[in-house]
């Protein structure tokens, strides 16, 4: 994975919590089922072993892609990102242009911390895309699956 990925302290903890739990509790839990299943003998017709050799190998792909993850990783600090235009990390207050007084407000984050019900939107998304370089006062329209948006930047920051 030569793709560098840009984490808030926060993000990089919470990939590494999530590679422990699966290397020191996961792991063994999914061993133990294919020793259980193994026990019940001939494996050629045993589902449950079947079934716990796949669990292990999507455990197995999952530790892995973290571990990619985690060692692509840069840490931003948030305290040095600019605000001067949309950039990773930066927050944006939007005029919806299409609806009279609807102001929204992004977070842009990497893939691996957005999350939609929080606010923070990844800077691959169709939005995060449009407004990455951006400043104050530009105006925006944005293509998505469901028609084109338009807003205006009302404000940078960071949280």
């Amino acid at each position: 994975m030569s793709d560098r990925i840009y984490l808030t302290p926060d993000g990089y903890n919470r990939l590494k919590e999530d590679l422990h739990l699966l290397t020191s509790q996961t792991r063994k839990e999914v061993l133990e089922k294919i020793a259980e299943a193994r026990s019940h003998g001939d494996l050629s017709e045993n589902a449950e072993y079947d079934a716990a050799r796949e669990e292990q190998a999507h455990l197995e792909s999952r530790i892995s892609e973290l571990e990619n993850k985690l060692a692509a990783a840069t840490i931003l600090d948030p305290k040095q990102v600019k605000t001067d235009k949309v950039y990773i990390l930066t927050s944006v207050k939007l005029r919806n242009l299409q609806v009279d007084d609807e102001i929204i407000e992004y977070t842009l984050v990497s893939s691996e911390e957005a999350d939609s019900d929080l606010g923070k939107i990844s800077v691959r998304s169709p939005v995060g895309r449009s407004l990455i370089g951006k400043s104050i006062g530009d105006q925006v329209r944005i293509s998505v699956p469901k028609g084109e948006l338009h807003y205006e930047i009302l404000d940078i920051f960071v949280k």
